[in-house]
């Protein structure tokens, strides 16, 4: 029994690959997640994955991609015993397909549990992380998700999502070193799925049930023209030192294309995080003022709405006294 879990940064091409998974005869649980506008092919996600990692990780909250080094540490800490025995139970109900996909980029920042669960049931956990440039990610992430914000905000989320994707490339390199696992660049998968999907499955020793070089429905599914963001540093706003090591960061996850161990590149991903943690630090503390003021703008605003009820109980209260008192 084989769990494959699919992860990787949000708008990277893990629904593409997922859906690839399914139609070479992997088995995505049901019910899954509705198509929609944002991404109208489908999202291959089963319903009570992304479900779950959403009232683990949203009260904390962290988002699919954080930019915080502390946030695989806080959602470790949003796993209990009782949301364990959730998945547990649910896990144990899928198993009656040698070859699953769990597809849902919230995954890393909790594979401990899903490696822990799948163990106790016997099954065996793979990753295949999908690998996107970053500049290519944010600007996807830009248009499908900020396109009511103001020019000004979308800059700034330019920069925190170029820094997240830059964390969860750490964080997911990490979580996935002790077992078989793949990394898939999506230039890759739209313009030779073929062979990235030979590759990926020697590596993730997956068996699939026809033959690739026949005609297949994957050649209507995959589409080059899926890989529309065409992006360059050149078309963001976005720190030097947090572009140098954006760039780094990537160079070295694809080095684990052809070799998803290699000591080398570990290594320097590891040297990486410390650079990057540090570089984080130093920025929380140069926005502490702006940070600061923030919170006080958001503390003044609730207790201002907090009165405002006070004050609409007190009347409607005292509207029920006297009209207790008349008789009406």
């Amino acid at each position: 029994m084989k769990l494959v879990i699919v992860t990787g940064s949000g708008r990277s091409g893990t629904s593409s690959v997922a859906g690839t998974l399914k139609r070479l005869g992997l088995h995505v649980p049901q019910p899954e997640v509705e198509a929609d506008d944002s991404n109208p092919r489908g999202y291959y996600e089963p319903l009570w994955v992304t479900e779950f990692h959403k009232e683990l990780l949203n009260p904390i909250p962290v988002r699919t991609i954080d930019s915080r080094p502390s946030a695989s540490e806080l959602a470790a800490q949003a796993v209990t015993p009782e949301a364990e025995q959730r998945l547990r139970e649910w896990l144990g109900g899928q198993l009656d397909h040698p070859q699953i996909v769990i597809k849902d980029p919230r995954e890393f920042w909790v594979h401990d549990l899903w490696l822990r669960v799948a163990g106790e049931l016997g099954a065996e956990v793979t990753t295949l992380t999908m690998l996107r440039h970053p500049t290519e990610v944010v600007r996807s992430r830009d248009t499908a998700y900020l396109t009511e914000q103001t020019p000004a905000f979308r800059r700034q989320r330019e920069t925190t999502n170029v820094a997240a994707w830059v964390n969860a490339a750490f964080q997911t390199e990490r979580a996935t070193r002790g077992h078989r696992r793949a990394f898939v660049p999506y230039a890759d998968l739209v313009g030779d799925w073929r062979a990235t999907m030979r590759r990926a499955g020697e590596q993730l020793a997956i068996a699939y049930d026809s033959d690739l070089e026949a005609p297949h429905p994957v050649d209507d599914f995959i589409d080059q023209r899926l890989n529309r963001s065409q992006v360059t540093w050149d078309d963001l706003v976005v720190p030097p030192q947090l572009r140098d090591l954006a760039e780094r960061t990537w160079s070295a996850m694809n080095t684990l294309v052809a070799q998803p161990h290699d000591a080398g590149a570990v290594a320097e991903l590891e040297a990486q995080r410390e650079e990057y943690v540090a570089m984080y630090e130093f920025a929380a503390a140069i926005a502490l003022d702006e940070t600061t003021a923030q919170v006080g703008r958001v503390r003044r605003n609730l207790n201002r709405k907090i009165a405002n009820r006070d004050r609409r109980i007190e009347r409607l209260e005292s509207q029920i006294s006297q009209g207790a008192a008349t008789g009406k």
